[in-house]
């Protein structure tokens, strides 16, 4: 029989709320994040609105001799690793180092890091560092300075899915625990709001040029224009259940099922629905609810709802989307939203989606405004990364 993998602990660090527990009071209250972007002068892009975490001091968190080596995407990586440890009740330096392993994603490498090495070259006389060395430095630091921090050797990886990376790297962590290992670290958290990186976010094409931040990100609504760009994300601590049973540990549940797809001539996030359902042996109406990927692209968001409707029915299964909160946060936006699903299976709620006035054409059972209390067992979250990937996972309390 195949091994079942828990979460054990939650680390978030997110527009809205840093720590699960404040990210989830103001996600329940509504609280948005969404406001002019001011890491950097915006005004001569099409795009001036951003999810930005404030209130976020790294100083305060981590030794000083990181911070020359480190930027603002490893910080909050570091950080939300050290909060979802703590939250598990593990130790590293007490467990064997091979037996914990580090598995993240990422959608754009170290944007912020290759910028300000540039800077030192133009100003400075600094080390010039191409787009390759941005990646190597993103696998190297982002998930090496966590493996190092905390002295685990066990399997390791980033995955580059854009947004399904957070699924993804969590469900690679799932494949090496079922493989022997006894712990990882998975999920994703994304900072991409430098200037550099913001240019090539424009590039997709999907980015919200709207000024008011209400009307900025509103999938699933005829009013919808395009998504409105974040950063931070989540990282999970995922156990075996025997492990877990072991210590004594609180479990926020199971990863029960999970596929990838890729768009063909065909969009492929059905079968990935279909795949991950039949991966929990579940049927359909045993999920309570759904958390979309909700692109804000008419397109996008009909093959999402097209979808959702042929495998539920209409109105079939209630659906949200918090992430119109602290917008959509690419590699850490899934890991995001799978924390935010153990969240409320725990607390039989499910999370509003904001500002969003659904439209009747869709066909879902769209939850807005205020959170809907529920019996929740089950839940399904959705990603789709930008060039066809498309990821679906099913958490189970």
């Amino acid at each position: 029989m195949t091994a079942s993998v828990v979460v054990t602990g939650l680390g978030v660090t997110a527009p809205n709320g840093l720590g699960a527990r404040d990210f989830w009071n103001a996600t329940l209250a509504g609280k948005s994040a969404i406001g002019p972007l001011t890491h950097f002068d915006a005004s001569p892009y099409p795009a001036k609105l951003a999810g930005e975490i404030t209130g976020f001091t790294a100083e305060d968190h981590l030794p000083s001799r990181l911070m020359p080596q480190t930027d603002r995407v490893t910080r909050l990586s570091l950080i939300a690793a050290d909060w979802a440890l703590a939250d598990a009740r593990v130790r590293p330096a007490e467990l064997p180092e091979f037996d914990m392993g580090v598995i993240t994603a990422s959608s754009a490498g170290g944007f912020e890091f290759s910028q300000r090495e540039l800077k030192n070259l133009w100003s400075q006389g600094g080390q010039y560092v191409s787009a390759y060395q941005s990646f190597a430095w993103f696998y190297a630091v982002n998930t090496g300075q966590i493996s190092i921090r905390n002295g685990m050797k066990g399997p390791s990886g980033v995955v580059v899915t854009d947004q399904s990376g957070g699924l993804d790297a969590v469900a690679q962590a799932r494949r090496q625990i079922r493989k022997g290992t006894r712990l990882v670290v998975a999920g994703a958290v994304d900072a991409l709001l430098c200037s550099w990186g913001w240019v090539g976010l424009h590039t997709s094409g999907r980015l919200s040029t709207a000024t008011e931040p209400t009307n900025a990100y509103l999938p699933f609504d005829d009013r919808a224009g395009g998504h409105v760009a974040g950063e931070g994300g989540a990282l999970l601590i995922l156990e075996s259940a025997e492990s877990a049973r072991a210590r004594d540990a609180k479990v926020y549940g199971e990863i029960a099922g999970y596929a990838a797809t890729f768009d063909g001539q065909e969009p492929g996030l059905r079968k990935a629905v279909e795949l991950a359902l039949a991966d929990a042996r579940l049927a359909p109406s045993e999920v309570d609810v759904v958390f979309a990927d909700a692109a804000a692209d008419p397109e996008l968001d009909r093959i999402e709802a097209e979808t959702l409707v042929a495998v539920f029915g209409e109105r079939g299964v209630p659906v949200t989307a918090p992430k119109t909160m602290t917008g959509r946060l690419y590699a850490g936006g899934a890991a995001l939203d799978l924390a935010t699903a153990f969240l409320a299976l725990e607390d039989g709620v499910i999370p509003p989606t904001v500002h969003v006035e659904a439209a009747e054409r869709f066909g879902l059972d769209l939850v807005v405004s205020q959170p809907r209390p529920a019996a929740l067992r089950t839940a399904l979250v959705l990603a789709r990364g930008h060039g066809g990937f498309n990821s679906a996972m099913v958490v189970r309390a």
